[in-house]
């Protein structure tokens, strides 16, 4: 086995890990198309503008999900920011969009919140990978969540 595709069985099984820690059992039916279509588009690669498996940008990626379960998203980070309702980082839930200041002019970087402390994204070196909101990277650049899926897609989880 090459190391590429043990690093994506490593990733595949952190996020099958932190869904069904972060969502639990009792999940709608959105969330469990969310969870698979994040799980079957790890490892893909990063393309500037990029909307499909063949490679994505971070609001691509986000646009796409989204699209798998029947909401339409605007097209960028920035203008993604613009919708839903925020959320505190203790009210996050799966589902939830992340975003960040990657440039130093405000949101630049949207990612999809899993759970568990760790976001999915479409990382302009990596691709479509897991990564955790406490890393330092991150934690500096953190801006907000917002919250897309009205409250009656999800039943109440309880998080430690």
């Amino acid at each position: 086995m090459n190391r590429q595709n043990f690093k994506k069985i490593i990733v595949t099984a952190t996020l099958g890990l932190a869904l069904a820690i972060g969502i639990g059992t009792n999940s709608a039916s959105a969330d469990s198309k969310m969870d698979t279509v994040i799980t079957k588009t790890l490892g893909t690669s990063y393309k500037t503008g990029g909307t499909s498996t063949a490679g994505f940008d971070c609001s691509g990626f986000t646009t796409y999900v989204y699209k798998s379960i029947g909401i339409s998203l605007p097209r960028t980070s920035q203008s993604q920011y613009k919708t839903g309702t925020s959320v505190s980082r203790s009210q996050m839930r799966p589902g939830d969009l992340v975003f960040f200041n990657t440039l130093g002019n405000g949101v630049s970087h949207v990612g999809i919140f899993v759970g568990n402390g760790k976001f999915a994204q479409s990382s302009s070196s990596r691709g479509v990978i897991i990564s955790s909101l406490s890393e330092k990277y991150w934690a500096d650049r953190y801006i907000g969540a917002k919250r897309i899926m009205s409250t009656t897609a999800y039943k109440a989880v309880a998080y430690d």
